[in-house]
């Protein structure tokens, strides 16, 4: 009998034998759309440059991809894609990360290379808390959730992230679960050909910090909450803005064209240089 190899094992470091995730994490699930995406576009590892940050989404790229990536320090994954796309414009930069991280600490580098519109794909995974640390409240958590760092409740507005992202600039723009795998994977073929700043905000589940502190529980509890929730961008179109607390708005949320700055920029210095084009 043969062995059974996975179609996309050949993405994955040789070296790679065993994985950080806890057991129900929704990370795998996004991996596997990262990487199908980039399958089904016909492309290969060697086309991107990945950055992570620190956090268990982090953990994504860096060890896992057989590819070139940086594993950063905490908020500053998109401070360095802009660098790596500013010296090698034609690499595809793909920034993957967590709402701790992208959110809280790396919050102005995230508006600001939305204003700019830099072309770099962003994959956030919005666990609505500290996974990897503890359990401790974020810019995400709902107001009341009780934390390690909030045992009487949170007394902080959460940030609806792909609005905010939506907010600073950003031309493209969209939100899924991880109960919408192929989803997923159908807006980062299009996140990954765009010219401009692209941000995927991914809702997925952390059964072992989230799932404990709101009584949800196992990983396919909060699936099945994910597939109760969600409702199309068209649906939640008819609905009042008090009807609308508690759903998950999920779909293409902007998709537009506007000036990226790192082409802005070649133009500029070829305008300095007297170089016509």
């Amino acid at each position: 009998m043969s062995e059974l190899i996975h179609p996309l094992h050949r993405f994955i470091r040789p070296s790679v034998t065993s994985t950080t995730n806890c057991p129900g994490c929704g990370n795998g699930i996004v991996a596997q759309a990262i990487l199908r995406a980039i399958d089904e576009l016909s492309m290969d590892l060697d086309d991107f440059i990945f950055v992570s940050g620190i956090g268990c989404s982090a953990w994504i790229p860096s060890p896992f991809f057989n590819a070139d990536v940086l594993h950063t320090t905490h908020g500053r994954p998109i401070a360095f894609g802009l660098g790596i796309k500013m010296g090698l414009p034609e690499k595809k930069v793909m920034v993957i990360s967590g709402d701790g991280d992208l959110a809280a600490i790396g919050g102005n580098h995230l508006i600001h290379n939305a204003r700019r519109n830099v072309e770099m794909i962003v994959v956030c995974l919005n666990n609505s808390i500290y996974g990897m640390t503890g359990g401790q409240a974020a810019p995400t958590t709902p107001m009341g959730l009780k934390t390690t760092t909030t045992p009487y409740g949170t007394f902080e507005n959460p940030f609806d992230i792909a609005n905010l992202v939506m907010a600073a600039g950003a031309s493209f723009v969209s939100r899924w679960t991880t109960y919408h795998p192929r989803q997923i994977t159908t807006t980062l073929k299009k996140a990954i050909r765009k010219k401009g700043f692209s941000f995927l905000e991914v809702i997925t589940q952390c059964p072992v910090q989230f799932g404990k502190k709101t009584g949800s529980g196992s990983s396919v509890q909060m699936l099945r909450e994910y597939k109760e929730k969600a409702i199309s961008v068209k649906e939640a179109a008819k609905l009042s803005a008090e009807e609308l607390p508690g759903r998950i708005v999920v779909g293409e949320l902007v998709n537009t064209e506007k000036p990226e700055m790192v082409e802005e920029i070649m133009k500029m210095k070829a305008r300095a240089s007297g170089v016509k084009k």
